[in-house]
C-alpha cells in the first residue's frame, strides 16, 4: 500500500534539453502520468568540451525550470531534479545549483554516471517488457552515452561513456557542417571508448537491445517516416533495424549543411545540426555490439527517477522492477480499475474470447501477440462506461487510444485495441469507417476478427454468472461446431443465445457460419479444463474492484 499518493515531478536537466514527466502513483500498476514538457537549452554546447557552462546556456535552463515549477505547482506535485553529463563536468556547476535554487526553489542534484545509467535502465524497461530477458539498454544524450546489459533486474554491466551528439558535434562537425573526412575521424573516435566496453558487453550477451532518449527516437521516426506516407504519431517500441538504420544514415550525411536537411521526413528543425553526430555514434555502437536491432523505449532517465521515488515511498521499498515479467497486463489491468470496470465480468469473457481464439487458431492463423491485444481489448472493452453508457463502445475506443498508462505497446497495437474494442457491440467495422479505413488490410481482417472472438465472448458471460466452464470448437462439415460446457450444471440457454446472436461477425471473419450446443463437461467437477492459465498477477474473481 502507498504511504503518499502525491503526484511527482521527475525533471532531468540534460545536456540538450531540459524535460520534466510529472506522474501520480498507482496502487499495482504503472504510474498514471499527467503532463509531459520538453524545452531545448542546449546547456552544454560550445567550445569548452563541457567544462563551463555559458551564461546563455544558464539562463535558458533557469526559465525552463522556473516553468516547469510552475506547471509542478499547479499540479501539487513534489520536485526532484537531476543533472547529468553537462552540469556534472562543469566547473562552475555549484553556481549553477544555487542559481536555480535562489530563482525557482528547485534542487537539482547532479547524479554520477552510473546512477544515471541506473536510472535510465528502470524507466527505459518501464516501457518495454525486457526484464525477463538477457537485454541492453542504450541512451545517447546530448554529453554521455550510458549502456546497461542485464540478463534479469539487476544490471550485470553499468557503463557511462563521455561520447554524446552535443560533445561530438562541437568536435567533429561544428555547426552541423559535415567536413571532409570528417566522419571517419569520428568513427575513430567513437571506437577508441567503445570497443573495450563493447567487448565485455558481447561477453556477458543479450538477445534483445533497447535504445531511449532523442537522438534515438529521432532516427527510429525518420526510419519509420521513409517507410510511410507520414511520420508516425509514436515510434513506441517499434523497431529500427541494422539496415534501416544505415539507410537513414546515410541520407543524413548526403547531406552537408543543416539546411540541406529541412527535407528529411521525421526529424524535428531543433536537431537538424546535431543528428550527424548521433547518427555516426548509434551507426558505430550497432557495429561494435554487433546489434541487429533495436526496440525504442519511451522510457528514460526521467521514469527511472518517478519509479526510484515512488519505490522509497512504499512501505516496503521493492526492487521497482519486480512488476515488468508482465508489463502489458498489469498496466491494461490498472487502466481498467481506474475507470471502475466490471473486471468480473471482463475477464470471464475475455476467457471465453481467448478460448475460442485458440480453438480457432488452425483456421485464423493469428499468433500469440494477436491474443494479447484480444486480451487487453476485452478487460477494456466496457471502460468506455465510465463517460457514459449510450455510445460506450466509442468511449472506450477514445479512452484506450488516448491512455499514457498503456506500457509496452506500440501506437499501431494501441489502435488495435482500441478498434477491437470499439467493435465488440453494435455495427460491424466497415470501410467507410475513417479509422477503420485507415489499417492495412491485414490489420483489418484483424480487427474484424478478435472483435467477432470478442462479441461471442461477452455473449457467452451474458448474465454475468460465469455460467460457461470451457469451449471448444471444430469444424464440422462447412460449419464451425461450438461446444459450450457449463460450470456446475448450470443453465447457459440465455448464454447460448447471446452468443449465436452475435456470432455473425465472427462467422464472417472466419468464413464458416457458427453453430453453438451444450456439451457434457469434460474435466473433474468445479475444474475448468479446458480454460487459459491465469496470470497470477490477474484479478481475483469475487473481489471488489478497486
Amino acid at each position: 500500500m502507498m504511504r503518499d499518493s502525491t503526484p511527482l515531478a521527475a525533471i532531468d536537466v540534460g545536456t540538450n534539453s531540459v524535460h520534466m514527466v510529472i506522474a501520480r502513483p498507482v496502487d499495482g500498476g504503472t504510474p498514471e502520468v499527467l503532463a509531459r514538457e520538453k524545452v531545448s537549452v542546449r546547456l552544454g554546447q560550445g567550445a569548452t568540451d563541457m567544462k563551463h557552462l555559458a551564461p546563455d546556456a544558464i539562463e535558458r535552463a533557469v526559465a525552463a525550470l522556473t516553468e516547469f515549477r510552475h506547471i509542478a505547482d499547479a499540479y501539487g506535485a513534489e520536485v526532484v531534479a537531476v543533472a547529468t553529463s553537462a552540469v556534472r563536468e562543469a566547473e562552475n556547476r555549484r553556481d549553477f545549483q544555487q542559481r536555480v535554487r535562489d530563482e525557482t526553489g528547485v534542487a537539482v542534484e547532479v547524479i554520477p554516471g552510473t546512477e544515471e545509467a541506473r536510472l535510465i535502465h528502470l524507466g527505459a524497461l518501464s516501457a518495454v517488457p525486457a526484464a525477463g530477458r538477457p537485454h541492453l539498454v542504450l541512451d545517447i544524450g546530448g554529453g554521455s552515452t550510458e549502456l546497461i546489459v542485464s540478463t534479469g533486474t539487476e544490471p550485470q554491466l553499468v557503463l557511462s561513456v563521455k561520447l554524446g551528439h552535443i560533445r561530438l558535434t562541437d568536435r567533429f562537425f561544428p555547426g552541423g557542417i559535415i567536413r571532409a573526412g570528417a566522419v571517419e575521424e569520428c568513427r575513430r573516435h567513437i571506437r577508441s571508448f567503445v570497443a573495450p566496453e563493447a567487448r565485455r558487453a558481447r561477453a556477458i550477451g543479450f538477445d534483445l537491445a533497447v535504445g531511449c532518449s532523442g537522438t534515438i527516437a529521432a532516427l527510429a521516426s525518420m526510419a519509420a517516416s521513409s517507410r510511410g506516407k507520414r511520420r508516425p504519431r509514436s515510434v513506441a517500441n517499434t523497431t529500427i533495424d541494422r539496415d534501416e538504420l544505415d539507410r537513414t544514415v546515410a541520407e543524413v550525411l548526403a547531406r552537408p549543411h543543416p539546411d540541406d536537411r529541412r527535407d528529411v521526413r521525421g526529424l524535428e528543425r531543433t536537431r537538424r545540426d546535431v543528428i550527424v553526430g548521433g547518427a555516426v555514434l548509434l551507426s558505430q555502437l550497432f557495429e561494435d555490439l554487433g546489434m541487429e536491432s533495436l526496440v525504442i523505449s519511451t522510457g528514460a532517465l526521467r521514469e527511472g527517477v518517478l519509479l526510484n521515488r515512488f519505490s522509497r515511498r512504499q512501505e516496503s521499498p521493492a526492487d521497482g522492477l519486480h512488476h515488468l515479467g508482465d508489463l502489458r497486463r498489469s498496466s491494461v489491468m490498472a487502466l481498467a480499475r481506474s475507470y471502475h470496470e466490471d473486471l468480473i465480468h471482463a475477464e470471464q469473457a475475455t476467457e471465453m474470447a481467448l478460448q475460442l481464439f485458440d480453438e480457432t487458431q488452425h483456421i485464423h492463423g493469428l499468433g500469440d501477440r494477436d491474443s494479447e491485444l484480444l486480451e487487453a481489448a476485452g478487460l477494456l472493452h466496457n471502460i468506455g462506461r465510465f463517460v457514459a453508457s449510450s455510445a460506450h463502445h466509442r468511449h472506450s475506443y477514445y479512452l484506450i487510444r488516448n491512455s499514457e498508462r498503456l506500457a509496452g505497446f506500440t501506437a499501431g497495437e494501441l489502435e488495435l485495441i482500441a478498434l477491437v474494442a470499439r467493435y465488440h457491440r453494435k455495427s460491424a467495422p466497415r470501410r467507410r469507417h475513417a479509422r477503420f479505413r485507415a489499417l492495412r488490410r491485414s490489420d483489418r481482417r484483424k480487427v474484424r476478427l478478435l472483435a467477432g472472438l470478442l462479441r461471442v465472448g461477452i455473449g457467452l458471460d451474458r448474465t454475468y454468472r460465469r455460467a460457461v466452464e470451457t469451449v471448444h470448437a471444430q469444424v464440422a462439415g462447412d460449419t464451425i461446431a461450438i461446444d459450450v460446457e457449463p460450470a456446475d450444471g448450470l443453465d447457459v440457454e440465455i448464454e447460448l443465445f447471446s452468443a449465436k446472436a452475435r456470432s455473425s461477425l465472427l462467422a464472417d471473419a472466419l468464413g464458416y457460419p457458427v453453430e453453438f450446443k451444450v456439451s457434457e463437461p469434460s474435466g473433474p467437477p468445479g475444474g475448468r479444463a479446458g480454460a487459459r492459465q491465469r496470470h497470477p498477477s490477474a484479478y481475483v474473481p469475487g473481489a471488489k474492484a478497486q
